[in-house]
């Protein structure tokens, strides 16, 4: 029998709105992002809403993040980058991938220490993508705000979920850090276009 027909009818009938209710908050975001910034940055913001939406939900169902998603958002970050300075659009897209690469390479290195330390995985490759689609979207101080915000989100979620359901908290237990850090990564870029706005 499939896995998904064993799941009781009014858990799936809770997934479908959980669902419903985040794709109506992605298109929510899309929308904020041009209306916050009315220009092209605006646009390429709200397509920014749109994939980390989608790779939020897909890690979510699946422990995975696409790897066709992160690239178009790093190719997205990269004509951001450009539009923000025209008049150097290449200094801005170097400054942009040298920012992938910090932020990609301290995740990676992260990886790779927690699986020496603890003998298993305990981020995903998909997670230092996303790392590096995050330094490239974001300044450096932005960038942190976004991995604060995914840590804080997915440890205080998590916690509740086991209070919830009255389970000990293990170490071993899995965790989608995507669906928390594709949301934060857009939120620190609508607080990085607001700031850049008014300053």
């Amino acid at each position: 029998m499939p896995e998904e027909a064993m799941i009781p009818p009014r858990r799936k009938r809770r997934a479908r709105i959980a669902r419903a209710a985040f794709v109506g908050a992605t298109v929510a975001a899309a929308i904020a992002s041009v209306a916050a910034e009315p220009s092209v940055r605006g646009i390429l913001g709200a397509a920014l809403a749109l994939l980390m939406g989608a790779i939020a939900l897909h890690d979510a169902r699946r422990f995975v993040i696409p790897n066709a998603l992160s690239a178009a958002a790093f190719v997205l970050a990269l004509a951001h980058a450009a539009a923000l300075e025209p008049g150097a659009a290449a200094d801005a897209i170097v400054l942009a991938l040298a920012r992938a690469a910090v932020s990609a390479g301290v995740f990676l290195a992260i990886k790779l220490g927690y699986r020496w330390v603890r003998g298993r995985e305990g981020l995903g490759m998909g997670d230092v993508k996303l790392a590096g689609v995050a330094g490239a979207w974001l300044d450096w101080l932005a960038i942190l705000v976004a991995v604060e915000l995914a840590v804080l989100a997915a440890l205080g979620v998590h916690l509740v979920r086991l209070a919830v359901r009255r389970r000990p908290l293990r170490a071993a237990g899995a965790l989608p850090f995507g669906l928390y850090l594709a949301p934060a990564i857009w939120v620190a870029w609508l607080v990085q276009a607001v700031w850049w706005m008014w300053s």
